[in-house]
Formats: structure tokens, C-alpha cells, sequence
């Protein structure tokens, strides 16, 4: 069952005088409980995919739905991580993470519950009294995640959240996201530059065009890491040097350099 629908959408931005078609032809399914990786050039309107799912920006042409409501504004159904981290100066770990419950209207008993449960999930234990200055750049984009999963969304939608963080960490936070979606499974959409780490995330990858952004191609990831077992493996770098993972990651690299060559010429 489709959880995220794009129906043939389209998305034109206006610049002075001219027109620019950032989408076109848009067609996505995202199922439930899947994870879907977006990939593609940069300003092939990767991102603009997820804003408009998050009820952030709106298609000119097309709709996209959620749960089968074609999406108009932001809902609690849906939340949204972004590459940088967003959170509250002023607030505590504790704090960030509570603040969206609060506007839920979860009581006070049930807030507590949750809040202890991601803390713990997520490696948090120790930082509840910290403010954000006081956290590295990789704890707080922990606090982001927490802060997200914590609402029990339907849909989590992440525009390249690893992004901003050193290569080490970025590394640990996309064995922490794995583990956690393999725990507490969401539909995700999931934004990235980065080939390798859509390969090992997602169960899909979708290749877009560059500008005017189009659906290139989808890659099927779920079958392949099922029936070679990389979910038991102990490390992301185990799993990169299997041979599928190899070949993966390099039909998909040519799919990308193509578009970049085509772009060139």
C-alpha cells in the first residue's frame, strides 16, 4: 500500500522575468514501512521532492498525497529532519525532544515515557540538561532524529540529515539510523548526495535527471541486501565490501555520471 503518492507532478519557479521547470513528470510510490533514497545532480529537485511531501512548498502541476489526503500544508503525520539540525538554542536536549509533543497535546505521563525511550534509543542518556552549543554535531542531529521519531510520525522525510557532520560520524549516525529503522520501522524519504550511503539505507533508490528533474530509473536494494544477509553484518564497511553492494553503488554511480556528461556536451 502506497503511503507517499506522486502523481505526475511538476514544480516551476519563478526568477524575475523568467520560468524554470525544477520537476516534471513526477511519478513515486513510496509503500509503508519503506525507505526510499532520492538521488540525483544537484538542482535536479531532490529536495524540492520532500518539501513538497512535508507540505512546504506545493506542485504546480501534479499532487502528491499522503495516507491518501493529497498534502496541503504540514501535519503531525509527517516529520521532517533536516541537514542542519535545527533545534532550539534556548532549549535543553530534554526540551527539544519534548517540544512537538507539547504541541500535540500528549500528557505529561506519556510525553516522559517517550522521551526516555528515544533518549535511550538514541544514545542520549547523560544530555537531558545539555543545551545544544554544549553537543557535537553528531549528538545533535541525534536530538533532531529523537525529536522527530518521538512523534510517532507515519512518515519521516530527511533532506540529506548526515550532511553537515565529519566523515567518521557520519558513518556511526548511518549504523544508528539502520538500526533504528530496522527497530522502529517509517515510511522515510530520504534526500542524499551521497551514493554509497542511499545504497546502504534504503530498500529503493530512485535516480533523478538533471534539471528539469525527472525519475531516471528506480533500484530495487531490499532484495538483494535480503537474500545476501548485509542486516547481519556488524559494520557499514563490511556491508560496502560485499560484491553486490560493489555493484550496486557502481550502476548507479554511471547513471549519475551520465547525466553529468550529458550535461556538458
Amino acid at each position: 500500500m502506497a503511503i507517499i503518492h506522486f502523481n505526475n507532478v511538476e514544480r516551476t519557479f519563478h526568477q524575475g522575468n523568467q520560468d524554470f521547470v525544477a520537476l516534471k513528470g513526477v511519478n513515486l510510490e513510496v509503500g509503508d514501512r519503506e525507505f526510499v533514497a532520492i538521488v540525483g545532480p544537484s538542482g535536479c529537485g531532490k529536495t524540492t521532492c520532500m518539501r513538497m511531501a512535508a507540505g512546504l512548498e506545493h506542485p504546480t502541476g501534479g499532487h502528491v498525497m499522503v495516507d491518501n489526503e493529497v498534502v496541503t500544508r504540514p501535519g503531525p503525520d509527517r516529520a521532517v529532519v533536516f541537514q542542519q539540525f535545527a533545534l532550539f538554542p534556548w532549549k535543553t536536549v530534554w526540551d527539544n525532544i519534548e517540544f512537538g509533543l507539547h504541541s500535540l497535546g500528549i500528557a505529561a505521563a506519556e510525553r516522559k515515557k517517550r522521551i526516555e525511550q528515544y533518549i535511550d534509543l538514541m544514545g542520549l542518556k547523560g544530555y537531558e540538561k545539555a543545551f545544544p552549543h554544549q553537543l557535537s554535531g553528531g549528538m545533535q542531529q541525534r536530538v533532531a532524529i529523537a525529536r522527530a521519531y518521538v512523534l510517532d510520525p507515519k512518515v519521516l522525510l530527511m533532506d540529506e540529515p548526515f550532511g553537515a557532520l565529519d566523515a567518521q560520524t557520519r558513518v556511526v549516525m548511518q549504523e544508528e539510523l539502520v538500526r533504528l529503522a530496522r527497530k522502529h520501522p517509517r515510511t522515510v524519504l530520504f534526500i542524499t548526495h551521497a551514493v554509497e550511503e542511499a545504497v546502504y539505507l534504503a530498500d529503493r533508490v530512485v535516480v533523478m535527471s538533471r534539471r528539469p528533474g525527472t525519475i531516471r530509473e528506480i533500484i530495487d536494494i531490499k532484495s538483494i541486501r535480503d537474500a545476501e544477509g548485509w542486516d547481519a553484518l556488524p559494520r557499514i564497511e563490511d556491508v560496502m565490501d560485499q560484491p553486490s553492494f560493489v555493484h550496486l553503488r557502481t550502476q548507479i554511480w554511471k547513471l549519475l555520471r551520465d547525466q553529468h556528461d550529458a550535461a556538458i556536451h
